[in-house]
C-alpha cells in the first residue's frame, strides 16, 4: 500500500471528502461520519466487528440456498441477506439467541413481508450451518413470523389497457404472454423458440417443476407473431424475446419497466406478478380450469389467485311439489 503524502492523522482506509470521512475497501466508500470524533468512533465499532461472524456465515452459506432457485427468488434472498448481515454485522453464530431473532422482527414490523424473508433466510443459514456441525443450535427455532393477508389485487381491463399503452412494444409482448398463459415472469422470459410446439406453448415451471403446454388460441399465435417481428430480436437468438445480445431479459428490468408505467397513469398498487392472478381469474370466469393454467398441484393454492369478489347471480331450486294437485284430486 502506498503511504499516505496528506491526512496522515486518519487511520488506514479512512479518507475525507465532500465535508465527511469515509471508509474506503474494495473500492466501496462508506460513511463515517461528518466530524473526526464521530468517525473515529464508527470506524472502532467497524473494525472490532468478528471476522468470523454473522455475516461470514451468510457469504457462506448464501450460495447453497440460493441453487437452483429461480432469478426472481435469488433477487429477493440476495437483498434479505444483505439485511441480515447489518442486522447482525456485531455477532458471532453463536452469539445470536431467540430473543435477538425476535427484535430483529420488531424492528421490520412496519414491513412484514420483508421481516418474514429474512426469518426465512435467517432460518434456512442456520439449518445449513448445523448440518456442517458450525452451529450447536438454531435461533431461529419456535420464531414466529408475522401473519400475512393474502393479496387480492385484481387488475381491471382499464388499468391493464392504461398500464400497457406506456409500455414499450417488447414489454407490452412480454404483459401479453403473461397473461395468455397464466405463467410466471421468469417461465415467460424463458420461453425458446423450440418450445413453441405443435400443440402451444410448452413451460417447465422453474419454481415447482411441473411441466404443462398452454394450448395456442388466434390471441397467444399473434402475440408471438410480433414477438418475432420485435426491431431488435435476432433471428439465431436460443428465446423468443431477446435483448440486442440475443440474451434473455432481467426479470428486475421488466418489473421496473412495468411499475414505471403503472405509476406514470397513477396505479401505484399493482404488481407484475398480479397478471398470473388477473389469468387465473379470468380463466375461470370463463370455465377454464384455473388450476391446470397455473400449473398448482393442489386447488387451495389457487384459490389466492382468484380474485373475483364481484356478487355472483346464483340461481335457486324450483320447488318440489308433493301434494297432488286440484285436478288430480277430482277424480
Amino acid at each position: 500500500m502506498r503511504p499516505r503524502t496528506q491526512d496522515r492523522h486518519l487511520p488506514a482506509c479512512v479518507y475525507q471528502k465532500h465535508g465527511a470521512y469515509y471508509l474506503v475497501k474494495e473500492g466501496k466508500w462508506r460513511r463515517l461520519g461528518k466530524d473526526l470524533h464521530t468517525a473515529l468512533i464508527e470506524y472502532a465499532s467497524i473494525m472490532a466487528m468478528p471476522t468470523d461472524g454473522v455475516p461470514a456465515l451468510i457469504d457462506k452459506a448464501l450460495p447453497a440456498i440460493l441453487k437452483g432457485r429461480a432469478e426472481s427468488t435469488q433477487t429477493q434472498y440476495q437483498h434479505s441477506a444483505r439485511l441480515l448481515k447489518d442486522a447482525f454485522a456485531e455477532f458471532r453464530p453463536e452469539q445470536v439467541r431467540h430473543g435477538d431473532v425476535v427484535q430483529m422482527m420488531d424492528a421490520y414490523s412496519d414491513r412484514i413481508a420483508v421481516a418474514n424473508r429474512m426469518l426465512t433466510v435467517l432460518r434456512m443459514v442456520y439449518r445449513w450451518a448445523l448440518d456442517r456441525q458450525l452451529v450447536e443450535f438454531d435461533p431461529t427455532v419456535s420464531v414466529k413470523r408475522y401473519k400475512q393477508k393474502p393479496r387480492d389485487r385484481l387488475i381491471s381491463e382499464a388499468e391493464y389497457t392504461a398500464i400497457y399503452k406506456q409500455c414499450a412494444p417488447w414489454v407490452q409482448v412480454i404483459m401479453d404472454l403473461c397473461y395468455l398463459t397464466g405463467q410466471r415472469i421468469g417461465d415467460v422470459l424463458k420461453i425458446e423458440h423450440a418450445h413453441l410446439l405443435d400443440e402451444g406453448i410448452y413451460f417447465e415451471q422453474q419454481k415447482t417443476g411441473k411441466k404443462l403446454i398452454v394450448g395456442w388460441s388466434p390471441e397467444l399465435l399473434a402475440v408471438v407473431e410480433r414477438a418475432r417481428t420485435l426491431p431488435f430480436t435476432l433471428k439465431s437468438a436460443k428465446y423468443l424475446i431477446s435483448g440486442r445480445a440475443g440474451t434473455m431479459f432481467r426479470h428486475t428490468n421488466v418489473w421496473r419497466r412495468f411499475k414505471d408505467a403503472a405509476r406514470a397513469v397513477g396505479i401505484n398498487d399493482v404488481t407484475l406478478h398480479d397478471l398470473r392472478a388477473m389469468a387465473g381469474t379470468e380463466a375461470e370466469r370463463q370455465g377454464i380450469d384455473p388450476t391446470a393454467l397455473l400449473g398448482h398441484s393442489d386447488r387451495r393454492t389457487t384459490k389466492t389467485y382468484l380474485r373475483d369478489r364481484s356478487t355472483k347471480v346464483v340461481a335457486g331450486p324450483t320447488k318440489v311439489r308433493t301434494e297432488k294437485t286440484a285436478k288430480e284430486k277430482q277424480f
